[in-house]
């Protein structure tokens, strides 16, 4: 499987090195338990993601309960509010989102869009989900420990992270946080590894890196930015734990608790907030980038329509990815810093939103004059276009220091967090899972129930977050289980507050409408077909639906064009599948690839 160009006259040269062998599962355990098959491991990170994600989601209702109707129950303590805050946020951000983006699309999308027959390490991508199963099972075990889970908040500021009077912080709570992490972190290096060698050494012949769909260029530039950005992390986790258990002082400077002096001394508080923002920032792109890549792909098959700039799209999913790690002490601007490096850090703040306005220009113009189809998976990826440019706006202000300071410890840092991070990724993995069921499954989700879902999830999504930009404004505090009566929250302020968690819990609600949806059409729903959607890409060219174990049968597929051959004047369909070996029609659709060898 090596990657070369077809020559002029339409044929490719034989291949240069012959297939492997796959290894082949024995029993039903090795075939749906411990699989080496990427797509078996996709649905398992998928499943184990969605799960944890559920648990969140109810932590997000019992924190609006409490904002929005205070005292009104008894077991929401103070100490209980923290801890769903550090939960919630640690859940979503880390074990759902980066591991069903990475993860999830990742094994099941990279060897069917790039045309291999699995990854290229099937038993290391085992061991990678195996291992993330562990660090969730980590993270459920501490809420049953003595003194429960760590209430740190999601970001694990030290020293408070470790002290008595934290929850959880000198309880087991911050410690198996921490290992958890840790195995985290090992788990998708090992499958990161596996992502990054596929994309570059497991192409079909003819897939340039120019011809490889969008989907796979951010999963890729997103796993490379992981790569280098969960060291920061990693470290950060074993030095803390160190700091907890062995009593050293990476982090921990010399301290007065409860009127003693602790052993602590000479640690930088700030030196973790480094280490932790200089993964967290790329990590809001970690998310994004295969977020971009996908709705790509799904306003270019639902549009009927090439991709307005392809190459033009690439280049600023890699300098998206390079410049996010020269941004992060944006997150840090309370914590002081020299102005010089306030100025400078905002201003690349500013510059990163450039490659990100092109994408959304992009878009824009390749659904302009297209055939557009509002399925359900359409429907999604409008959603986030519009959700993503609110929430990026909100984000041009704060990247402003004097903009930020007054409000970074308000509620509108949380409203612009959750619009960019939160609802935007997820109206991508909606869209997404609406077009890929058919391929996964062989069947097509229910209609009626999608479009219930996408209205409810829509427009709750912005009865939430918008109202609470208004809450932040007039100054409520984020991270407070209770304000009080202070003069900023006036009634409409309280009525919003009870608004906004009214919306929450009905959204919640509405995403097990999805979840019914899932297992009833898995009986119940219309066959698919093999290309339902009618689209170009290499995963809907396979020999059966849902693709068997090696994917492509006895012969590999070959690519002659790139993957957003649609609507070309003069082909007998309306669209041409990268493995069809038909010449170009028409200049008006150019191959980005064609000019130059890969």
């Amino acid at each position: 499987m090596v990657d070369v160009t077809p020559q002029s006259d339409g044929t490719v040269p034989p291949a240069e090195v012959p297939d492997v062998e796959l290894y082949h599962p024995r029993s039903w355990w090795t075939t749906y338990v411990f699989s080496q098959d990427a797509k078996v491991i996709a649905i398992q990170y998928s499943g184990t993601a969605i799960a944890i994600g559920l648990v969140a989601l109810v932590l997000s209702w019992l924190m609006r309960l409490q904002l929005g109707f205070p005292g009104t129950f008894d077991f929401i303590t103070p100490e209980a509010y923290y801890q769903f805050i550090t939960m919630h946020g640690m859940i979503m951000v880390i074990y759902l989102l980066t591991a069903l983006f990475l993860g999830g699309f990742g094994n099941y999308l990279i060897p069917l869009m790039v045309g291999a027959r699995d990854m290229v390490f099937p038993y290391v991508n085992m061991l990678s989900y195996w291992i993330y199963l562990v660090a969730v099972l980590v993270l459920v075990v501490s809420f049953f420990a003595p003194g429960g889970p760590t209430g740190a908040g999601w970001t694990l500021y030290p020293p408070q992270a470790i002290l008595g009077g934290t929850p959880g912080g000198q309880s087991w709570g911050i410690i198996l946080m921490l290992v958890s992490l840790i195995l985290f972190i090992i788990g998708f290096t090992m499958g990161g590894l596996n992502y990054v060698v596929t994309v570059l050494q497991g192409r079909a012949r003819g897939m340039t890196l120019m011809r490889m769909p969008l989907t796979i260029w951010g999963i890729f530039t997103a796993t490379v930015m992981a790569l280098l950005a969960f060291p920061a992390l990693f470290v950060a986790c074993v030095m803390m734990l160190f700091d907890r258990v062995l009593g050293t002082s990476f982090f921990m400077p010399a301290l007065v608790e409860m009127g003693e002096q602790l052993s602590y001394g000479g640690g930088s508080p700030i030196l973790f907030q480094h280490l932790f923002w200089f993964f967290g920032h790329p990590e809001v792109y970690i998310v994004a980038l295969p977020a971009f890549g996908i709705v790509s792909d799904l306003i270019s098959t639902h549009a009927r329509k090439n991709i307005f700039g392809y190459r033009m799209m690439v280049w600023a999913i890699v300098i998206i990815g390079a410049l996010s790690f020269v941004v992060w002490a944006h997150h840090m601007y309370v914590s002081g810093m020299h102005p010089w490096f306030g100025f400078f850090f905002a201003t690349t703040t500013l510059i990163i939103a450039v490659p990100t306005a092109i994408k959304v220009y992009n878009w824009v113009l390749t659904l302009w004059r297209g055939d557009i189809h509002l399925t359900l998976p359409m429907l999604f990826a409008l959603a986030f276009i519009v959700t993503f440019v609110n929430g990026g706006l909100t984000g041009l202000f704060l990247g402003n220091v004097v903009v930020d300071v007054p409000l970074s410890d308000t509620m509108f840092v949380v409203a612009h967090f959750h619009m960019v991070m939160g609802v935007a990724p997820i109206m991508v993995i909606f869209g997404a899972i609406y077009h890929w069921y058919p391929k996964i499954t062989g069947k097509m989700l229910n209609e009626a129930m999608g479009q219930f879902h996408f209205w409810i999830t829509f427009l709750g999504a912005y009865a939430i977050f918008f109202p609470m930009h208004y809450v932040g404004l007039v100054g409520v505090p984020r991270r407070y289980p209770e304000i009080g009566e202070p003069a900023f929250m006036t009634a409409p302020v309280d009525n919003l507050n009870a608004f906004i968690t009214i919306a929450a819990l009905v959204v919640g609600f509405a995403q097990m409408v999805f979840l019914f949806n899932l297992f009833w059409s898995l009986r119940f729903g219309r066959d698919a077909g093999g290309n339902p959607w009618r689209a170009t890409t290499l995963e809907w060219q396979t020999p059966t639906t849902p693709p068997p174990h090696g994917n492509w049968g006895d012969k590999l597929p070959v690519v002659y064009r790139w993957a957003y051959d649609y609507s070309v004047p003069g082909a007998p369909e309306d669209f041409i599948a990268q493995n069809d070996p038909r010449p170009q029609h028409s200049a008006a659709h150019p191959d980005p690839s064609a000019a130059r060898p890969a």
